[in-house]
C-alpha cells in the first residue's frame, strides 16, 4: 500500500485527477484532466506565468522551471504525474526580496532582449551550475572521467553547451553566457565565504 500514488482519479469524471503541486515551496490542491501540461497548470490554474509557452514541443525551453532541483521542459510533463514533488518556478528563484544571483547577472550582463525566453534561461542555468557543482560532464568537458570540479571551472563552451537546450530568438547568446559565468563566480565566492 505505501508504493501507490497519491494521485487519486475522480470515479465519476474519468480522465480528472486531484493532484498535490508543491510549487516554490507552497502547497497547492487541484483537480486537473489528467493530459494537462505542468506547464498549463502552473499558468492556467496556479496564476503562475513567469514560464512562457514558447513552443509547447520541448524544442524552445521558455518554459524550463527545477523538478526536485532538476532543470526540466514543463510543457513535456503532466502534472499528475507530479503529486507532492518540488518544483521551483522564476517566481520562486529568489529567497527574499533580492535578485537571485542568476537574475542580477542578466540584467549586469544584457542576458536579455525581448525577455520572454528570460525565465526559461535563467532557471536552466541555476540547474546547469547545480549540475556543474556536482562534477557532472557535459558534450564538451574535457576529460568526462573527471567531470569538472564545480561551476566555478565553467568555461565559455561548457556553459553554451550546458544551456544549448534555451533557444533566444533575439540573438542574446554572448550575454547570457557572460551572465552564467558572472553567477558561478559569485556562487564560488559566496562558497569560499563561508
Amino acid at each position: 500500500m505505501e508504493n501507490l500514488p497519491t494521485t487519486r482519479s475522480d470515479p465519476g469524471n474519468s480522465g480528472v485527477s486531484s493532484v498535490t503541486l508543491r510549487v516554490n515551496g507552497v502547497d497547492h490542491r487541484i483537480r486537473i484532466d489528467n493530459r494537462t501540461s505542468l506547464l498549463d497548470a502552473l499558468r492556467e490554474r496556479l496564476g503562475l506565468t513567469g514560464s512562457k509557452k514558447g513552443c509547447d514541443h520541448g524544442q524552445c525551453g521558455a518554459c524550463t522551471v527545477l523538478l526536485d532541483g532538476r532543470r526540466v521542459n514543463s510543457c513535456l510533463i503532466f502534472a499528475v504525474t507530479l503529486d507532492e514533488r518540488e518544483i521551483r518556478t522564476i517566481e520562486g528563484i529568489a529567497d527574499d526580496d533580492s535578485l537571485h544571483p542568476l537574475q542580477q547577472a542578466f540584467l549586469d550582463n544584457d542576458g536579455l532582449q525581448c525577455g520572454y525566453c528570460t525565465s526559461g534561461q535563467i532557471c536552466s542555468a541555476v540547474g546547469a551550475l547545480a549540475e556543474a557543482d556536482r562534477g557532472w560532464p557535459s558534450y564538451v568537458t574535457e576529460d568526462v572521467t573527471e567531470g569538472i570540479a564545480s561551476s566555478a571551472a565553467l568555461s565559455r563552451a561548457e556553459v553554451s553547451e550546458r544551456m544549448s537546450g534555451n533557444l533566444c530568438r533575439c540573438g542574446a547568446y554572448v550575454g547570457i553566457v557572460d551572465a552564467v559565468l558572472q553567477a558561478a563566480d559569485t556562487h564560488s565566492d559566496q562558497g569560499r565565504q563561508k
